[in-house]
C-alpha cells in the first residue's frame, strides 16, 4: 500500500465536465492514475453553468449543504452536488452557488471578459471546498490544488483549519499553470479573505492590486511541495518555487501523472 493513502484533489475544471484544455485533461486523468496506485481520493471542482447537471446526473448532497459562507458581511448558501465522471469510478463533488456559479460560466462571461467577482468566487469556493471536506470527517494525506481558484487552499489550511482533524497531518502540493487571468482583484480583495488565524505577516509579498503572479506566490509561500504542471508556466514563478527550498517536479513530457503519483511519497 502506499505510503499517501489518500488524496484530496482540488481543482477548477475537469474534463469532460468542462471543455478540454491543459488543466481539465490533467484533473481528469491524474485522479484516476493516483487511484488505480492503490490510493483513496476526493474530487471537488465548481459547478460552472456550463457544467449539464441533467446530463452528467448531479444531484445534491443534502448532508453536506446548508452552510453560509459569510464573504464582505454577505451570507452566501454552500450548495454541494455530485456526479461521477463516465467510464470510471472518480466521483466529483461539486461546490455550487446561486450568486457565483449557477448560470454562469468559468474566468470570462460569453464575451471574454472577467468577472469582476472572480475574487469572492474564489474566496467562496476555497472555504467552501474546506468546509464540505471538513463536513465529510475525511482526513487526508496530500491535498493537491490545481487553479488559480485554489490559491488560497495552503494559507487557510495553514492557518485557519490548522487545528481541523481533516487537515492537520496533511501536506499540501500546489500544481502550477500558465497565466489564468490578466485583470487584478479589485482592492478589496486582501480584506475580503482574511480568515481566522491569519495575520497581515503571512501575505508576504501580496500587496494591492492581487495579479496572477502574487495569487500564485501566496500559494507557493503556504504548500509543502509545487508541481509545474504545464510548459508555459511563468519562468518567475518557477524561479521562485525553486528558491523556496521545498520540493519541486518540473514539468515532464511523458508519464506525469505517474511521475506525481511518486512525488507524493517524497513530500
Amino acid at each position: 500500500m502506499a505510503k499517501t493513502d489518500r488524496v484530496l484533489f482540488i481543482t477548477q475544471e475537469i474534463a469532460p465536465f468542462v471543455a478540454s484544455t491543459d488543466q481539465s485533461e490533467a484533473c481528469r486523468s491524474l485522479p484516476q492514475t493516483v487511484q488505480e496506485n492503490g490510493r483513496e481520493i476526493r474530487v471537488f471542482m465548481p459547478k460552472w453553468g456550463t457544467v449539464n447537471e441533467r446530463r452528467n446526473q448531479l444531484h445534491e448532497v443534502i448532508r453536506l449543504s446548508g452552510i453560509n459562507i459569510i464573504i464582505d458581511d454577505t451570507d452566501h448558501q454552500l450548495i454541494i452536488k455530485v456526479a461521477s465522471i463516465p467510464t470510471s469510478r472518480i466521483q466529483v463533488y461539486f461546490i455550487d452557488n446561486d450568486d457565483y456559479f449557477q448560470d454562469r460560466l468559468q474566468l470570462t462571461d460569453q464575451d471574454g471578459k472577467e468577472y469582476e467577482d472572480n475574487d469572492e468566487r474564489t474566496i467562496f469556493y476555497d472555504r467552501g471546498v474546506l468546509e464540505s471536506v471538513k463536513k465529510l470527517r475525511w482526513r487526508s494525506d496530500i491535498i493537491h490544488c490545481h487553479g488559480c481558484f485554489t490559491a488560497l487552499v495552503p494559507l487557510y489550511i495553514k492557518k485557519t483549519y490548522c487545528d481541523e482533524p481533516s487537515f492537520m497531518d496533511s501536506k499540501i502540493v500546489y500544481s502550477l499553470y500558465g497565466n489564468e487571468f490578466n485583470k487584478a482583484f479589485p482592492d478589496t480583495f486582501i480584506e475580503k479573505m482574511m480568515a481566522k488565524g491569519v495575520e497581515q505577516s503571512d501575505l508576504g509579498e501580496m500587496t494591492n492590486p492581487v495579479d496572477f503572479i502574487k495569487l500564485s506566490k501566496l500559494a507557493i509561500d503556504h504548500t509543502d511541495a509545487i508541481v509545474q504542471q504545464t510548459p508555459d508556466v511563468d519562468p518567475e514563478l518557477i524561479a521562485y518555487a525553486k528558491q523556496s527550498g521545498k520540493p519541486f517536479l518540473p514539468y515532464q513530457e511523458e508519464n506525469m501523472m505517474q511521475a506525481i503519483s511518486d512525488f507524493y511519497d517524497t513530500i
